[in-house]
C-alpha cells in the first residue's frame, strides 16, 4: 500500500525553491483489483534512488478532514501547516496524498468552456509541489482525460499478463482519444515470472493493443513487459517515463520530452 504521509509532507511544500522544472507522470489506475499500487510505489521509489523527489496524488483516495490533500491546497486559504516539516524537506521520503476532489476540482476548470486546454489546470500545480522534480496523477481515465487535454503528457496504462485487462486497457486508450486527444500512450504489462509461452502470449497481446490503438485510434504505444520482482525491469520502465514525460517549467509552460512512438520493447530472459 502507499504510505499515508500526506499531512506531514503536504505541509510543507512550499518551502523550497525548484532546482528544475516539475514533471509530470500520468498514470491510469484500472478498475479492477491487481499489483497496480504496488507497482506504482516501485516505480515512484525507483524514480526517488535516480535522485527525483516525487510526490503523488492520488486520484483513487477522497480527502477528508482527517486526511487533507489537494482538494485543501487548492483552496485559496490552505490548511495550517503542521509544526514538523522534516518529512516534507527528506527528499527520500515520499509525499502521497488523496487527491480525489481536487483532481475533480481541477477537470471541471479544464472543461470550462472558457479552457480550451487542460495544461491550463495542471499548471496551478506547480507552485504547489515546486519542492518536487516528479508529480505522479494517478487517477482513472476519466479524470486524467480533461487535464491531459492539450498537454504533452504520455499516460502510463498497466495491464495484466497476457491477454489480462486487454479489452479494459483499450477502453482506457480510447477514453484518452476521444476525450483529450492523446495520441502517445505508453503501455505496461505487469507481468510475474514467466515461462517461455507466457512471454510469446504477453508479446502477442502487446502487439494486438498496440495495433489497434494505433489503427482504430490513431495512437502511438510503447509496450513494454515488466516483471515486479525484478529490479531492473522497475528502473527501465521509470526511466522511460521520465523521458516521455512533460515538464512545467519555472515560466509556467508545458513542455514536451519526447513521443516515443510506435514501439514495443519485450525482452525474454532464460535463468
Amino acid at each position: 500500500m502507499l504510505p499515508d504521509t500526506a499531512m506531514h509532507q503536504a505541509a510543507g511544500l512550499h518551502s523550497y525553491t525548484p532546482a528544475r522544472a516539475l514533471r509530470l507522470l500520468p498514470v491510469l489506475s484500472p478498475e479492477e483489483d491487481g499489483p497496480w499500487l504496488e507497482m506504482l510505489w516501485q516505480l515512484c521509489s525507483s524514480l526517488q534512488r535516480l535522485g527525483y523527489p516525487v510526490a503523488v496524488l492520488d486520484g483513487t483516495a477522497r480527502e477528508s478532514r482527517q486526511s487533507p490533500g489537494l482538494d485543501q491546497l487548492l483552496r485559496p486559504t490552505a490548511w495550517a501547516p503542521a509544526q514538523a516539516l522534516d518529512a516534507a524537506a527528506d527528499r527520500a521520503s515520499l509525499a502521497v496524498l488523496p487527491a480525489a476532489q481536487g483532481l475533480a476540482r481541477l477537470s471541471s476548470l479544464a472543461s470550462a468552456p472558457a479552457s480550451p486546454r487542460g495544461d491550463a489546470a495542471l499548471q496551478r500545480l506547480e507552485p504547489l509541489f515546486r519542492a518536487y522534480a516528479v508529480l505522479v496523477l494517478y487517477a482513472p481515465a476519466q479524470s486524467l482525460a480533461p487535464l491531459l487535454r492539450g498537454s504533452a503528457c504520455v499516460p502510463l496504462v498497466m495491464t495484466g499478463p497476457g491477454a489480462q485487462g486487454l479489452v479494459r486497457s483499450y477502453l482506457q486508450l480510447k477514453h484518452l482519444a476521444l476525450h483529450a486527444d492523446v495520441r502517445c500512450c505508453t503501455v505496461a504489462s505487469i507481468t510475474a515470472p514467466r515461462t517461455p509461452a507466457q512471454a510469446r502470449q504477453t508479446a502477442e497481446a502487446l502487439a494486438a493493443l498496440q495495433h489497434s490503438a494505433q489503427q482504430l485510434l490513431g495512437q502511438q504505444l510503447h509496450t513494454t513487459a515488466v516483471a515486479p520482482a525484478r529490479a531492473q525491469d522497475i528502473q527501465r520502465l521509470a526511466l522511460q517515463l521520465l523521458e516521455n514525460g512533460c515538464t512545467i517549467d519555472p515560466e509556467m509552460r508545458m513542455l514536451p520530452l519526447h513521443c516515443p512512438g510506435a514501439t514495443a520493447e519485450y525482452t525474454q530472459r532464460s535463468h
